[in-house]
């Protein structure tokens, strides 16, 4: 009974850190509520996000200030075509007594922002996701841990694909949330201007501790969920699978693939998060249809019908919930 006690204390703290996280960098950057919310939700739950955005839309700047929050190391990898395995995860080098010695790449940080991972070819692009996947880099026979938490924000400029390296589907698959990153409205674009251009340099504190964000990946593995959620999100990701048994009309006509179980498994972790950061104890279907759109749009593929058609992932997405 002591150990719920604790964790409910937990669960309120969470929410509380949120609140407080969100504002803190609302200091900062203006607008994305969203883009903010799931990156923190992706974070929380031990996952990677992918951002689409067209460029200025101040993707660096989101991280930079959200790594400050949460009091993490961050590094930024800018991605070009001739960036090698070696660049993103270190080499062995030869010391002055003629010894191998290890020199740590940029990805021994919390926070990775892979900025256009789409300029990179995909023996690099492996290399990074391959850390990910295994929160470890292996070189020259060794394995060298990675310090958690670890979190890899990887940017693709939708604009511009002209000697690009897209990222095949499977490789997409290992990242929580595709997140689409839209214009400001013109209003914050007011503000973003008269930010930006007055000289006033804004402090960011830290919110949350490295150790308080273990804390809250642990309770978001605990929290329980209810059949009826656990069903709903088995169902859906069922109905984005083109011809088979419980595949919805939409899909059969619209779509070439549907999600794999990765998709089920995230549904659940994000909609958990999602729960607590609204200070509740337990999911529902809604915080599962909040989530579903990041977490389905880069796991289903259209066919040629949709894109005649002019029907959009989200679009899909929609009608089947």
């Amino acid at each position: 009974m002591t150990e719920i006690n604790n964790e409910v204390e937990v669960a309120k703290e969470l929410s509380a850190a949120y609140t407080k996280l969100e504002s803190e960098i609302s200091k900062v950057v203006v607008g994305q509520k969203e883009t903010v919310k799931l990156l923190i939700t992706s974070i929380f739950c031990g996952g990677h996000a992918l951002l689409v955005g067209v460029p200025g839309l101040a993707k660096t700047l989101l991280v930079h200030t959200m790594t400050k929050a949460l009091g993490l190391d961050f590094n930024r990898i800018q991605f070009t075509p001739d960036l090698m395995p070696s660049d993103v995860l270190g080499a062995e080098t030869l010391d002055q007594e003629r010894n191998f010695r290890f020199i740590k790449g940029p990805i021994f940080a919390n926070v990775i922002l892979a900025d256009e991972i789409n300029r990179t070819p995909p023996k690099t692009q492996s290399a990074l996701l391959e850390a990910m996947q295994e929160g470890a880099v292996t070189t020259g026979g060794k394995n060298y841990k990675l310090d958690k938490p670890f979190f890899v924000l990887a940017t693709q400029n939708p604009i511009e694909q002209e000697g690009t390296y897209p990222l095949p589907e499977a490789q997409l698959d290992r990242f929580m949330f595709m997140i689409k990153l839209e214009y400001p409205s013109l209003e914050e674009e007011l503000n973003i201007i008269k930010q930006t251009t007055s000289g006033n340099e804004t402090e960011v504190n830290e919110i949350i501790s490295r150790e308080e964000i273990l804390k809250y990946q642990a309770l978001v593995k605990k929290v329980p969920v209810p059949d009826n959620v656990f069903e709903y999100i088995v169902n859906l990701v069922h109905k984005t699978r083109p011809f088979t048994e419980h595949a919805s009309d939409h899909s059969n006509e619209y779509l070439e693939w549907g999600a794999g179980p990765r998709a089920s498994q995230f549904l659940v972790l994000a909609a958990k998060c999602n729960a607590l950061l609204k200070g509740k104890f337990s999911p529902d279907i809604e915080d599962v249809k909040e989530v579903a759109k990041p977490i389905l749009r880069h796991r289903i593929v259209r066919n040629f019908k949709a894109e005649a058609e002019g029907k959009t992932e989200e679009m899909i997405i929609q009608s089947l919930l």
